[in-house]
């Protein structure tokens, strides 16, 4: 029996080992050994492994991108009881990729992500009963499942139920509360919840009206490439507002969010350039 046990112990560290160095492997984008890595552990019956190949598919990362391989890959991790894979499984129903759209399976899936342990499975299902995808429209389940994410450390959660708090919907309205989840979505790296936050400060809602904190944040969402962000920078540096007025700056943020292709950084920054700055 003690035999038994050890055997078991060193086939999970094994497979474990495989995925482990194929994230590793993945992280220094060598996307073949990767890819690799995860077809072993996946052959041998791991979920993580079936998983993270079918992410790799589904980008075309290190294989030919595929997204039938990927939805048989991701039913294969999710049967096998991994929870994220039911997330990306639910994904390609509501998108319609590599099968035929289906939003009530696509909450379905949500759903079983979400009573598994999968914070973004629980922040999906919300978003399916926010817009009345696949289930009744209500905002009242959208709250709560947007809490049960947030709570599992799902910056998108903490955001969309920031969302709820500003709007009133599912919960009562406090900008308080909405300003203090948007950021915890923001320190979770969530760029909607730092342009939402550093418009509660431009604004002076449920915060002291603070324009410095209003550019801070923006200008964090601009850094993790939002364009939007990148735009409200442009702004604040061209009426003066948290920092000193700078035309060439303004310029700057409004053709890089241009270069990430938001036409309202375009327009901004076309009409500097004709003014000459």
């Amino acid at each position: 029996m003690k035999k038994l046990i050890l055997f078991l112990m060193v086939i999970t560290f094994s497979f474990g080992g495989y995925i482990e160095e194929a994230k590793k492997a993945s992280k220094n984008v060598n996307y073949q050994k990767a890819a690799k890595l995860f077809k072993k552990a996946c052959d041998n019956g791991n979920a993580k492994g079936c998983g993270g190949l079918g992410v790799m598919y589904y980008n075309g990362w290190g294989v030919k991108q595929n997204y039938f391989k990927a939805v048989e890959l991701y039913k294969k991790a999710c049967d096998g009881g991994n929870a994220l894979g039911c997330t990306n499984l639910g994904l390609m129903y509501e998108k319609g990729q590599g099968v035929k759209q289906n939003y009530f399976k696509a909450a379905e899936l949500f759903k079983k992500a979400c009573d598994g342990g999968n914070a973004l499975g629980c922040t999906n299902l919300g978003l399916m009963y926010v817009n009345g995808y696949g289930v009744k429209q209500s905002y009242f389940k959208a709250a709560k499942l947007f809490k049960k994410a947030c709570d599992g450390g799902n910056a998108a959660g903490c955001y969309n139920l920031g969302v709820a708090y500003y709007q009133g919907q599912g919960v009562k309205q406090d900008y308080f509360k909405a300003a203090e989840l948007y950021k915890k979505a923001c320190d979770g790296r969530n760029v909607k919840g730092c342009n939402s936050l550093g418009s509660m400060y431009y604004q002076g809602k449920g915060v002291k009206q603070d324009y410095f904190k209003a550019f801070e944040f923006f200008k964090k969402a601009c850094d993790d490439r939002d364009a939007g962000g990148c735009v409200l920078v442009g702004m604040m540096y061209e009426y003066r507002q948290g920092v000193k007025l700078d035309y060439q700056k303004a310029l700057y943020y409004y053709g890089k969010a241009c270069d990430m292709g938001l036409q309202f950084g375009c327009d901004k920054y076309a009409r500097l350039n004709r003014m000459g700055y």
